[in-house]
């Protein structure tokens, strides 16, 4: 609030209680000043449900004592705090690589939020809302949420997935599909190297970088498979 506000709301006040009001105009300078320095950064009111005013005329319907600033204070910060509490930050649309740019953009997100300029975002599976434009038409541009510069620096730490979209992208039939009958290793999980000791007991369980071959011929086989079916309605 600016000193204008601050004197409309002092102006208020003593229409509530008469006790407030300072007839000294000297009294009634340094009343401004310390209602200024204290709520110079608290807004007279918020498109989005604050009003001083409202906060003043609630603290006389409680307490038959003198307003002081900490009166008007207490209920704004509380009201930042859970319009804050209700927010799920929305993904930026800046550049995630420009970090200055998504930090700000989070940061004014937030700070429209808490000061009650804009509404609190809420979570993308409660409010079924669809995904940024800005965010889709990037998405389309790189094909995939992992850029490829990114997945190829990836690809030394998991080379299992690296194989897999290499073969992929190939047209080769993808073994990860199905389940492996030699480890039993399931779909989507790669298949496993087992370390026998010396009483034919598991020691050790670790993942292959490739998979079994007999997986590569089942996936083979599902693929043609679904091939031949998906022909069919063609043929008849």
């Amino acid at each position: 609030m600016d000193r204008r506000e601050i004197a409309a709301l002092l102006a208020y006040i003593g229409r509530l209680d008469p006790r407030s009001i300072r007839t000294d105009e000297g009294e009634a300078r340094d009343q401004l000043a310390q209602w200024h320095e204290l709520l110079g950064d608290v807004p007279m009111a918020t498109p989005h449900g604050w009003d001083a005013r409202v906060a003043a005329r609630q603290h006389y319907r409680a307490a038959p004592y003198q307003i002081q600033p900490a009166d008007v204070v207490r209920p704004w910060e509380s009201y930042r705090r859970n319009r804050l509490a209700l927010h799920c930050d929305p993904t930026p649309s800046a550049d995630p690589d420009d970090q200055a740019a998504w930090t700000a953009e989070l940061v004014g997100t937030r700070h429209a939020v808490a000061t009650g300029i804009a509404q609190p975002a809420q979570a993308r599976a409660i409010s079924q809302e669809g995904i940024n434009p800005r965010l889709q038409a990037r998405l389309d541009q790189i094909g995939s949420c992992i850029p490829p510069a990114a997945r190829a620096a990836l690809a030394p730490f998991r080379p299992a997935r690296a194989a897999r979209e290499a073969a992929v992208a190939q047209g080769l039939p993808d073994a990860l599909s199905v389940r492996c009958e030699w480890c039993l290793a399931p779909v989507g999980e790669p298949c496993r190297r087992r370390r026998i000791g010396p009483n034919d007991g598991v020691r050790a369980i670790t993942p292959r970088a490739t998979p079994h071959p007999g997986r590569y011929d089942l996936a083979a086989a599902q693929q043609a498979q679904h091939t031949e079916q998906a022909q069919q309605p063609a043929l008849t």
